[in-house]
């Protein structure tokens, strides 16, 4: 059997630097993967020896996306070594700006990194504006800025585009693709969306800036609470934030959900041949207290599909190998224990992976040895299951609108389906949580801050700090001898996710949904891309190590290549 290898380097419209390797046999179907984290980076090194208490604001230097929840799990890893509960003020004003980044995070992720992969922008220049008026209007009755004269504006500015020969951030779309199936009309209706959601996360940003301080790099959390006393008692402040999410709620009700419905009834048929499905095995260590004492997130383990068992999440079951990754520690262990120790190999003579040995910067996180996959979609299908009453009102209504069963949501459509999905929730709660908020502030409870001595705490101990974040499930381990930090390991989303294979050969996530995926046109990969898309990868995450002197390592030219 003849087999072709098809490279994606690197894959565009993410965070960071990833490589796609796949051979497809003669009918071009998708036979073997390999995902490598291609840029050798990072922070855990740099903390060692550190104060705990200063290790927050360096650790959110991980990533230029993520860094609220780096920060906050950086913080609470010091806390949990501590001992330290912070006052309930401090875990609310956390948690609105959490879920502020949540919603944020989905809405960029689907519009400026992800729908481009079922938008076919030159069709939407052949839309009818009017018939793109009505049909909008099956999916909500009242869509979000669907004036015929708005519509016109937007195939306007598209066209201009178009014929001044600048497309800009459009230009490398696999534009024509046989495998798109938007109508024109369901193009342009998407188009408009994605201009506005430019506007919309921009507002969510101020949002999460009137708590945090600014956004990204936050500056507003410490080791016991958190800073923003003065915002938290301002009625002004308070009213700025809520008019935003409120703003933000319309538009997801009227755009996001009524685009995603959309694309789950044009894609059906990749629905139902479970493109992008992976091993079907989920993870969920739940979090995020309400107010009336149930969990916005479940915790749960399922394996293989499996919806009629769901175990329990135990963190210590997590361990780390590197024996594909450019790592010199192969063993697995716990992440308190893990080694970064860099030990890089060269690539094959032709410039593509090994097919043993090394080839990924990203090491490979398991739980109880098995391969995991964290996300959106593992949040809802564990919430659904476990009969969250959070999450499964919103997952039946969304089933019972769009026809989708469980199962569908483990593919790459489905993926974005949970995502809007959970971004509806998180922005409905941030309202439960404010009003919390405010309930405190009026029986004149105004902590924020737990007082401690840090020359009485332990000068040896170790802590975690393990939340669900937009992408996953994020860890942050840190071990403490003498005062100082003396390991320092992340296991972030993409970590899981993005991994390469171990040393049994289980393939990672990405790797396993590629499998068994048919290329219409092995020169122009789309497919690939609405696979491993479908995971909103952040490799900047996912890749966390750097030299100390900071001198250089390597210099990289990096090409755009698709070869076949």
């Amino acid at each position: 059997m003849s087999k072709n290898k098809i490279v994606i380097d690197p894959v565009t419209r993410i965070e960071g630097h990833l490589r796609i390797e796949v051979e497809v046999d003669e009918d071009n179907v998708v036979t073997e993967a390999w995902a490598s984290g291609q840029l050798f980076r990072g922070i855990e090194i740099i903390l060692k020896g550190r104060d705990p208490r200063d290790i927050g604001l360096i650790a959110q230097r991980i990533c230029g996306v993520c860094t609220n929840v780096h920060y906050r799990a950086s913080i609470s890893a010091v806390e949990d070594a501590y001992s330290i509960t912070i006052p309930k003020n401090a875990e609310i004003i956390r948690n609105l700006v959490t879920l502020a980044l949540f919603v944020q995070d989905h809405i960029i992720h689907y519009y400026h990194l992800h729908s481009l992969d079922f938008v076919d922008i030159t069709s939407a220049l052949q839309a009818d504006c009017a018939k793109a008026v009505t049909m909008a209007q099956l999916y909500h009755e009242n869509p979000y800025r669907n004036s015929e004269g708005h519509l016109e504006s937007v195939k306007e500015k598209l066209g201009s585009f178009v014929k001044a020969g600048r497309l800009g951030l459009f230009s490398n779309g696999y534009w024509g693709h046989e495998t798109y199936r938007l109508s024109p009309e369901e193009n342009l209706v998407h188009m408009n969306h994605y201009l506005e959601a430019l506007r919309i996360q921009h507002d969510i940003s101020k949002a999460i800036a009137i708590f945090a301080g600014k956004t990204p790099h936050p500056q507003n959390l410490v080791v016991g609470g958190v800073t923003s006393v003065a915002d938290m008692l301002n009625p002004q402040r308070l009213n700025d934030f809520m008019f935003i999410i409120k703003e933000v709620r319309e538009f997801l009700e009227r755009a996001y959900i009524p685009d995603i419905k959309m694309v789950v009834k044009a894609y059906g048929e990749s629905i139902q041949r479970g493109e992008g499905r992976g091993s079907g095995n989920f993870l969920c260590c739940g979090g995020y207290r309400l107010p009336n004492k149930n969990q916005l997130f479940e915790g749960g383990v399922i394996t293989g599909h499996d919806f009629d068992a769901v175990e329990a999440f135990d963190p210590e079951k997590i361990t780390e190998e590197a024996s594909r990754a450019w790592y010199e520690s192969d063993k697995p262990c716990s992440p308190y224990d893990q080694d970064s120790t860099p030990f890089y190999t060269d690539l094959n003579e032709d410039g593509t992976l090994k097919s043993e040995g090394k080839y990924s910067w990203v090491k490979a996180p398991r739980y109880e040895g098995k391969v995991m996959e964290v996300g959106p979609v593992a949040r809802m299908i564990v919430g659904a299951v476990k009969n969250s009453p959070v999450i499964k009102p919103y997952m039946d209504r969304f089933m019972s609108e769009t026809g989708m069963k469980l199962i569908d949501f483990s593919s790459s459509v489905g993926r974005n389906a949970a995502r809007a999905i959970e971004a509806q929730i998180c922005c409905d709660y941030l309202f439960d949580f404010m009003s919390e908020l405010i309930e405190n502030i009026k029986y004149y409870d105004e902590t924020t801050w737990t007082k401690y001595v840090f020359e009485e705490m332990p000068k040896t101990t170790k802590g975690a700090g393990i939340f669900e974040v937009p992408r996953g499930i994020l860890s942050h381990f840190v071990r403490i001898e003498e005062a100082k930090v003396a390991n320092y390991q992340v296991v972030a989303p993409t970590t899981w996710n993005a991994s390469p294979k171990d040393a049994t050969g289980q393939r990672g996530p990405y790797e396993e949904a590629l499998i068994g995926v048919k290329l219409s046109d092995p020169s122009r990969p789309l497919e690939v891309l609405r696979v491993v898309h479908s995971f909103d990868p952040c490799l900047a995450c996912a890749v966390h190590v750097i030299d100390t002197k900071g001198r250089e390592l390597s210099h990289y030219k990096i090409q755009t290549v698709c070869s076949v």
